[in-house]
């Protein structure tokens, strides 16, 4: 057996396992200390956070606890399919836990679940340090490092890749340790951590994936034992893993079919590249002002930099994880340093991961592009996310070998090393006209060099002596270093205050018009809402007050639903709220339909539909917020026409013409136009008797040879109806919305979402 095979399968014993237990204390210590800002209520987790998956969040609680599935919801674009939407937290176990257990999620509930994850996450490293018989103070620069440093910490409000990630060190532990034992228990415990992991079904769970099985192959391929031995933990975890992603999965992979999602060509992901001087935040963590106000920023991608075609915040290119890591793989970095071969894989993950990130500015990427799966994603640089897993994986490492005195660090060629580094970013500010802006931040950069070779020179004459002593300097020096360099702004942090909107006892102005306007509404009534234009966290606030929107905030959305209406993914600016040929106004048939009743938005309306005339809507209120108007031509949620009129809903998007048809009498169906009254005025009726998310009743009395319930909500092939406990087909009616046969006479008819059968059904073909 190798000899550093042999060592990873001794686990400390004695007084390096009571290190690692004061090593994880010390870590909980400073994670308490790094996220005090959050559970103190002073800051919240802000933009996505709070403007998608608070939402969310509130969504499923409320479900849950009135009693009603959370699958569909009718709060957002017309409705839309929760349990396919990977961001619905449906699948995500603390998220679904919390939803369970507390009616009304707090905005610091929320931000716990993310911290205590990245906390996880942390601990696991620390474990997969420990099986490896690595120091622990290396395990501890490590986890802190990977939680608090890196896009964890700057892209911190991306909950759905911050909960993937931080499933990627539990994965990569669990899975180092079944096969280490070759055990099939283990194998299990990693295909159930690496099933929540990919349940985000998003781009860093994608690499994650690929990352871990690499792993495996490397370890299926070098490890000493033989290679049949491998087959059990790993078909073990396949097994325990699929089961648990195969219906989830199913339900994504349908939704991709069904919406607007386009397929990514290369030129695409080209624009989500993370530009090379990006790596400069490696250095010094602010050096572009990225935590400043906006007009201050000047890093890439900016005009200073030439790249204005890069589609990336300036937070996704920033990648500080603290000096120490740096330093320590500095001082260690070596041929004692490479000699594990599970740390050359590291190593050359990480070189691939680097190539992946910059995209367009390495040839290399365009042959990666071909890899199954990557044509999914447009973002290249969400690979920082690994990047910084991979370097705090090493530097900790490199710690380790410090620690245990099989390197040594050299106080001048580490000095010399910072200052060269310290003087490129110099060089760089010099050369943009900006080095009277970042003085403040090099400055801080630099003590945290300084202090970094600090402890890479003393801890680890501390560690032999009083090993406590020595890991209490490694984490109270990253840690301070995190939380100066690190620290809150608004691209990681803002007051709660700014997103009062969405707690569910908000006493906003316009919240509260609304509300009181649709009270009271007749038994055919179901009014909807739009929020437009108001702020970048308005447009979900719709799910946490059971308003049904008509737009909403969501990168995924139904293609019918899009091609009908134009709806891009989020309506926060005036020229966000986009119409189409079919739709080309506010006056518009699909306004009718769709029971547009209330139109609240953050400019004039004029602003935004220049079209409109006279009377097509009325001011109502002046709130705070928004300018609030009704439009007085909104149709029933249901309606009862007796007539058919055929209609090609394909060539009607194309060419946005509607037939001229009262939609109180006439349909618009795929088939064959009639009449079943036979020219006599029909007087039949639908009223609303329940409802829910997923379940919808209607009372009907038809006419006289029947007619059509038109059910003004977005079809979708999940949906089922029964009259009277006898299935019917649901029909596509008016381009986008359901109906059903109604016989004469009185009748109870049901929609019911099933989707696991409609999903089957699809899948089936």
């Amino acid at each position: 057996m190798k000899a550093w095979e042999a060592q990873i399968r001794a686990a400390p014993q004695g007084e390096d396992a009571g290190l690692y237990r004061s090593a994880g204390g010390i870590f909980l210590l400073c994670a308490l200390a790094l996220a005090y800002p959050f559970l103190s209520g002073e800051y919240t987790i802000p933009w996505d956070a709070k403007a998608h998956f608070q939402p969310q969040f509130a969504f499923l609680a409320h479900a849950l606890h009135r009693g009603e599935s959370p699958f569909w919801t009718p709060n957002v674009f017309a409705g839309m399919p929760q349990i396919a939407d990977p961001q619905s937290l449906i699948f995500s176990p603390f998220f679904l836990l919390a939803a369970a257990i507390v009616p009304e999620p707090s905005f610091w509930l929320e931000d716990f679940i993310i911290l205590a994850m990245l906390a996880m996450g942390g601990l696991a490293l620390m474990a997969y340090f420990r099986d490896r018989g690595w120091h622990a103070g290396g395990a501890l620069l490590a986890a802190l490092a990977f939680a608090f440093g890196g896009s964890a910490s700057w892209r911190i409000q991306h909950t759905g890749q911050i909960m993937s990630l931080a499933w990627l060190p539990v994965t990569l532990w669990l899975l180092a340790r079944a096969l280490d034992g070759r055990s099939a228990l283990w194998g299990a415990a990693a295909g159930v951590s690496a099933a929540f992991m990919v349940l985000g079904r998003d781009q860093i769970a994608f690499l994650s994936v690929l990352l871990l099985a690499a792993y495996a192959v490397f370890r299926f391929a070098t490890d000493a034992a033989s290679w049949k031995t491998a087959i059990r933990p790993l078909v073990s975890g396949a097994l325990a893993g699929g089961a648990l992603i195969a219906v989830p999965l199913l339900f994504t992979l349908l939704l991709a079919a069904q919406s607007n999602r386009p397929s990514i060509d290369l030129d695409g992901a080209f624009k989500g590249s993370l530009p090379p001087g990006s790596f400069f935040t490696l250095i010094c963590a602010n050096l572009f002002g990225v935590d400043g106000p906006l007009k201050d920023f000047w890093g890439p991608p900016s005009q200073a930099f030439g790249t204005t075609d890069i589609y990336l915040a300036r937070n996704m290119a920033t990648i500080y994880l603290g000096a120490l890591p740096l330093v320590a793989l500095a001082a260690s970095f070596g041929k004692r340093f490479l000699a594990p071969a599970e740390i050359r894989f590291f190593v050359a993950a990480l070189a691939v991961l680097v190539i992946y990130a910059l995209g367009r500015y390495t040839p290399l990427f365009a042959a990666i592009f071909h890899i199954p799966g990557v044509d999914l994603w447009r973002r290249p640089a969400d690979a920082t996310f690994l990047i910084g897993v991979i370097l705090a994986l090493l530097g900790g490492y490199g710690l380790s070998l410090l620690l245990k005195g099989e390197a040594r660090a050299n106080l001048g060629a580490l000095a010399l090393l910072a200052t060269l580094l310290l003087a490129l970013c110099v060089g760089v500010a010099v050369d943009k006209g900006r080095l009277a802006q970042v003085s403040g931040p090099l400055m801080i950069a630099a003590f945290s060099w300084a202090l970094a070779i600090g402890v890479a020179i003393f801890a680890p004459r501390l560690a032999s002596s009083q090993g406590v002593a020595a890991l209490a300097l490694i984490g109270a020096a990253t840690a301070l270093d995190l939380g100066v360099s690190n620290k809150p702004n608004e691209s990681t942090a803002l007051p709660p205050s700014q997103f009062d909107v969405l707690r569910a006892g908000t006493k906003n102005e316009t919240i509260a018009l609304l509300k009181e306007k649709l009270k009271g509404q007749p038994p055919d009534h179901r009014d909807r809402i739009e929020l437009a234009a108001i702020d970048f966290h308005w447009p979900n606030a719709s799910l946490v007050h059971d308003l049904d929107h008509d737009l909403g905030y969501n990168p995924i959305r139904l293609k019918l639903f899009e091609d009908t209406t134009g709806a891009i993914d989020h309506v926060a600016l005036p020229d966000q709220r986009r119409f189409s040929k079919l739709y080309p106004r506010y006056r518009s048939p699909i306004s009718d339909l769709l029971g547009l009743r209330y139109i609240a938005t953050g400019v004039p309306i004029e602003e935004i539909d220049p079209r409109l005339e006279p009377g097509d809507v009325v001011e109502i209120a002046r709130t705070k917020d928004a300018h609030v108007y009704e439009y007085s031509r909104a149709l029933p949620r249901v309606l009862l026409p007796a007539c058919v009129q055929r209609a090609n809903f394909e060539d009607m998007m194309e060419d946005g013409v509607w037939p001229n048809v009262d939609f109180h009498e006439t349909v618009l169906l795929e088939k064959p136009t009639m009449c079943r009254h036979a020219g006599t005025i029909h007087s039949g009726e639908a009223r609303i008797a329940s409802y829910e998310n997923t379940r919808v009743v209607v009372d009907v009395v038809a006419p006289p040879g029947g007619g059509w319930l038109v059910l003004n909500d977005v079809w979708h092939p999940w949906w089922f109806a029964y009259v009277d406990g006898v299935e019917t087909p649901v029909l596509r009616a008016n381009v986008m919305f359901r109906a059903v046969d109604a016989p004469e006479g009185r009748h109870r008819i049901e929609f019911r979402f099933e989707p696991l059968r409609g999903a089957l059904k699809g899948w089936l073909g």
